[in-house]
């Protein structure tokens, strides 16, 4: 080989050596924490995840019990977990920015048609079931339970600087501000709350505190004895001492929110199930995320329930177990939420995938 031959080969050497020796420090720092501790030297490509904050303490604790189990292992798997929303993370996921997006209603089909357009094609899996719940301060001594015309009174757009106060909700509350906190517009929760009770996805008043981050919301009622909002049950179940849930009537009388209720089909129409959608490509070109996928579905049973949402039956778990390995990409929801549905008929739908 001639001098210059030689040298060249040295260049080229040296760039590639500083380039395998390069490794990236950021970090995304958005409404959530990333689950990792794990040095970048020691890593695998991570897993990354972000959209439902209803979703988000399912899958943050199961990448904590990941990582946990995987902390001896030499290329240890990096799981960062955010939330922005639903809507927010299918706009990352279907970008391919994301490998999984939580999801607190099916995808739709202006999310499907970006997923297209990107070549971005996804695995859709159950995980649990919510009853989106309804909360008040605890002081608040005068609801007991609210009917879904009278929250369709609350949250119309119609309403907005109009219905102010609780005795214009119900003659028999008291002459007290109302004061209103729910998901903000890049929410699923947002979206299936103005569907069910409004009867448009997105149709509702803009004066209340929104925001994708339910602890806010929690925040915000806790310390306001006027306050009413809406967020998943896990967020009330958690706060319970310092909130109070209401019942809800759709006509067939007031059924609070509970495990019992979701199951037997009775507390409607605020029951929904609760998704995580994976990236094929990724799942078959990224080891960590097939692993930490068939992991999620393995631990989702005992999770959700320690979360304090309601598990699906065995056999909806043993489904996505089936669907994941097979790679069955698509949505069995056609694009649309689907209100007023029971855990029975979203297994029967899974079972025909």
């Amino acid at each position: 080989m001639g001098a210059t031959g030689t040298k060249l080969a040295l260049a080229l050497g040296m760039l590639v050596l500083a380039t395998s020796c390069t490794t990236n420090t950021s970090t995304q720092t958005s409404q959530s924490q990333n689950v990792t501790e794990v040095a970048s030297s020691e890593t695998v490509a991570a897993v990354k995840i972000d959209g439902s904050s209803t979703v988000y303490p399912i899958t943050q604790a199961i990448a904590k019990q990941f990582q946990a189990e995987n902390k001896n292992k030499a290329n240890k798997a990096q799981v960062i977990v955010d939330f922005s929303g639903t809507s927010g993370g299918f706009e990352k996921f279907c970008a391919g920015t994301t490998d999984i997006n939580n999801a607190s209603r099916p995808i739709l089909s202006a999310e499907m048609e970006a997923c297209n357009k990107n070549n971005v094609r996804f695995i859709e899996l159950p995980v649990a079931f919510d009853a989106l719940t309804i909360a008040v301060h605890p002081q608040n001594n005068w609801a007991k339970d609210i009917t879904t015309a009278e929250l369709k009174k609350i949250w119309e757009p119609g309403a907005q600087n109009k219905i102010t106060r609780w005795n214009q909700v119900r003659a028999s509350w008291p002459n007290r501000p109302l004061k209103l906190y729910g998901a903000g517009n890049k929410s699923g929760t947002f979206d299936y709350f103005t569907e069910a009770v409004v009867g448009k996805p997105g149709a509702s008043r803009t004066d209340y505190t929104a925001s994708e981050d339910d602890d806010v919301l929690v925040d915000g009622i806790s310390k306001d004895p006027d306050a009413l909002g809406y967020f998943g049950y896990a967020y009330y179940e958690k706060n319970q001492g310092k909130l109070k849930a209401l019942a809800v009537d759709s006509g067939k009388g007031a059924i609070s929110p509970s495990r019992q209720t979701v199951e037997k089909a009775q507390y409607q129409p605020l029951s929904r199930p609760l998704f995580i959608y994976v990236n094929a490509r990724s799942a078959q070109n990224k080891p960590a995320v097939k692993d930490f996928a068939e992991f999620y579905i393995e631990k989702a049973p005992q999770t959700v329930t320690s979360i304090g949402y309601v598990p699906l039956p065995d056999e909806a778990y043993h489904l996505d177990k089936v669907h994941f390995n097979r790679g069955k990409v698509g949505t069995v929801f056609e694009g649309e939420a689907q209100i007023n549905l029971t855990i029975g008929e979203l297994l029967r739908k899974q079972a025909k995938f």
